[in-house]
């Protein structure tokens, strides 16, 4: 099934030449082509996901209250910060899922802030990696209060005395 096209040639003359076939079933949004095929694995779109998520303001930290310990002590032995914490994907030939696990700034307003991660999210990953997010479900599990440490800080020092 594959469509020809005529083409003008410099010297003169016009020849036809086979135009790649370009229907769904072979395309799959450029990842399997009739020249190979791209595999996208999914600490790619989940490290996509974690940092397109940070970039919206009022994002405080992502992942759950023992994540974020691992991830402060992580960084207390010099290791780098994991950019997929609180992400976790689906990815499939043409589509990816994404479940994101938020801390938020207080005082924001977390549907438009849900809001906004979700659409930069999307965004990110079907620009980046060509695949259809079909969903991206956020969890937003503390606020972070002004003033307020990331709170792995502070669970592991002693609580401060009541009274004087």
């Amino acid at each position: 099934m594959t469509e020809a096209s005529t083409v003008n040639r410099p010297q003169g003359g016009e020849t036809t030449v086979p135009r790649a076939r370009t229907d769904s079933s072979t395309t799959q949004g450029g990842l399997v082509t009739s020249k190979g095929t791209t595999t996208i694995e999914s600490g790619v779109v989940a490290k996509i996901a974690g940092l397109a998520a940070r970039e919206i303001q009022g994002v405080h930290n992502m992942g759950a209250g023992t994540a974020r310990a691992f991830g402060a002590m992580r960084g207390m032995v010099g290791a780098e910060k994991s950019v997929t914490q609180g992400v976790s994907v689906e990815v499939g030939e043409r589509q990816a899922a994404a479940d994101l696990e938020l801390v938020v700034e207080y005082g924001m307003s977390i549907p438009d802030l849900a809001g906004a991660v979700r659409r930069n999210v999307i965004t990110a990953v079907e620009r980046m990696c060509g695949l259809e997010v079909t969903e991206v479900n956020i969890k937003v599990s503390d606020v972070h209060m002004p003033g307020q440490g990331d709170g792995a800080e502070e669970s592991s020092s002693e609580p401060e005395p009541r009274v004087q």
